[in-house]
């Protein structure tokens, strides 16, 4: 029986190119889970969309000389063009920018207020004589008092992970003209997440199949005790206060991007012509996935299912598989050092499907993970070139040479055959559980095993040999090598969408992989095979040196 499986990601703020670490941290393993789940013949909805409101946007417009509509309409669509390259199959990729994501903010927001969950307060917040305003959260800088990270912001500390407000800060500063900021009160609106630690306590104890890293820093998160959060601030970019009075203030960040979720679900079912449809992925037997980097954990585990449950009527996450943090050589990739990998780059140069590998065979799952060119060319070469797509590519060519382009029938299989026919099978169902439970990085190392096991058993079995003196015995291996690589096929997939539909061709099927389902879909005997063509590029080792160089020179030109 089909499941309903909702999957919500992250939201990348319009304000630069996409890096990889965003990639590693949130939108690979959210495709593979789609993908895994849409080849299951499950009912998938997987969305996501630029944030075009957070300060991040109005800081680069400000330093660029440009509106902040004008840099969310660029990156947006760079985000869109970037998406199609790589793969990644949303349903839909929206902006919180729209007017549907307005109303449904809107919605929510005097829901929480009319029930008691939202009230007014005056709050003190920084304000810069120089530049005559109020200091947005990222506008602010300073240590953090948790950790005694110098360079924190005034919204969240990226070494511990902690969300801050300005004052919390030890020696402030404002991140515009380095000046130091007065402490102002303004009156604004705040959520009374404090309302919601009895339920939410019990409530996150019952998720015992949440990651340590969610999990652990949620429980911890809740043993210091929930704090009010301010949902408003004192700028002008941003989803409007619906309440008289409030006119020069703006609803915060952090509180309308979640409700992202909720409101491409909506506009997603009004592009279907089902405006009603988005309940479907909302209540009732459906399991919702929130993929997202751990320095979004709390946002995920805590604040969003506060409003949820404020709200009402709406399903709390069934799952947050956070991912921790990919660095570059070894270092923590930062967007204001221009220390990273962008996507747009990559995909200039590149194949996709040697990034998703790489990235997926070493993903941050459960510590950060390190990415260099050395190992991106060694990990093609070695591991994507020669186990997989030599395995294909022999097979085929023998296969297409030898047996006039169709699957030789075999005759009498051998048990060496039948084992390794049965550990296709077994790893078909092996990465099925795996991907299941949202361990990426395993099910891919169990793909690969799989192609190593069948490289072994084509060296034991030399057709290439065999043809010449015993045909029904090289045509009983290639047989049976083909049945492996359909397995393959079937369970990389996820992973390699672009070389899998090519092989999937290449072995003589129609469809697609993901209408095939999740099958050892082996190819019947004398089905025609295409002409072969390699399913990867080996990649030269002066590669290394090229990436290395424009690394280096990015840092010595900033951004």
């Amino acid at each position: 029986m089909s499941e309903r499986i909702f999957i919500g990601v992250a939201w990348p703020y319009a304000n630069g190119s996409l890096h990889l670490g965003q990639i590693a941290g949130a939108y690979l393993p959210a495709d593979i889970f789609a993908r895994y789940h849409r080849t299951k013949r499950n009912e998938v909805l997987m969305v996501s969309g630029s944030d075009q409101h957070g300060t991040p946007v109005t800081l680069r417009a400000e330093k660029e000389g440009r509106s902040p509509g004008e840099v969310v309409a660029h990156y947006h669509q760079e985000f869109l063009d970037c998406w199609e390259k790589l793969g990644i199959s949303f349903d839909l990729f929206t902006a919180t920018g729209t007017r549907n994501h307005a109303q449904v903010v809107h919605d929510i927001f005097l829901t929480l207020l009319n029930k008691g969950y939202i009230y007014k307060d005056k709050m003190v917040l920084p304000y810069c004589p120089s530049c005559r305003r109020f200091l947005p959260d990222r506008y602010v800088e300073g240590t953090c008092p948790y950790c005694g990270n110098p360079k924190a912001r005034g919204d969240q500390c990226d070494e511990c992970g902690k969300p801050l407000n300005p004052v919390d800060l030890i020696d402030l500063s404002c991140g515009i003209c380095r000046s130091t900021p007065e402490l102002r009160d303004s009156e604004h609106f705040f959520l009374r997440l404090s309302a919601f630690a009895e339920r939410l306590k019990p409530w996150v104890q019952e998720q015992s199949h949440w990651r340590q890293n969610a999990r652990n820093f949620t429980i911890g998160y809740l043993a210091e005790g929930l704090r009010d959060r301010a949902i408003t601030r004192d700028i002008e970019w941003g989803i409007t206060v619906p309440v008289p009075g409030f006119e020069e203030k703006r609803i915060y960040v952090w509180f309308e991007a979640v409700i992202g979720y909720l409101s491409a679900s909506k506009e997603w079912a009004e592009s279907c012509g089902e405006s009603e449809r988005w309940r479907h992925f909302w209540q009732g037997d459906v399991k919702s996935y929130y993929f997202i980097g751990k320095d979004n954990i709390i946002f995920h585990t805590l604040i969003w299912p506060a409003m949820l449950l404020g709200y009402d009527g709406l399903n709390l996450p069934y799952d947050v598989p956070a991912n921790e943090f990919l660095t570059l050589r070894g270092k923590q990739l930062s967007t204001s050092r221009n220390w990273a990998v962008w996507l747009p780059d990559y995909l200039q140069r590149y194949h996709p499907d040697a990034l998703r590998y790489i990235l997926s065979i070493n993903m941050p799952e459960t510590n950060d993970a390190d990415f260099s060119w050395q190992e991106f060319v060694r990990r093609n070469n070695d591991e994507l070139v020669a186990t997989y797509g030599n395995l294909v590519h022999r097979v085929l060519t023998i296969a297409y040479r030898n047996f006039d382009g169709r699957v030789p029938a075999a005759s009498e299989v051998d048990a060496e055959s039948k084992t390794l026919l049965r550990k296709a099978e077994a790893t078909l169902h092996t990465v099925d559980s795996l991907l299941y439970g949202c361990h990426f990085r395993e099910a891919m190392r169990e793909a690969m095993a799989l192609a190593q096991e069948a490289n072994r058993y084509l060296d034991s079995k030399a057709p290439w040999k065999a043809i010449k003196e015993d045909r029904d015995s090289a045509a009983t291996a290639i047989s049976t090598a083909l049945g492996v690589i359909c397995s393959l096929k079937t369970v990389l997939y996820p992973f390699l969408p672009f070389s899998s539909e090519k092989l999937h061709r290449l072995l003589g099927f129609e469809g697609s992989v993901e209408e095939a389902g999740w099958a050892m879909s082996v190819p019947a005997a004398g089905q025609r095979l295409s002409s072969p063509e390699p399913l990867f590029a080996k990649l030269d080792d002066q590669v290394v040196d090229e990436e290395n160089s424009r690394l280096e020179q990015s840092v010595l030109t900033p951004g």
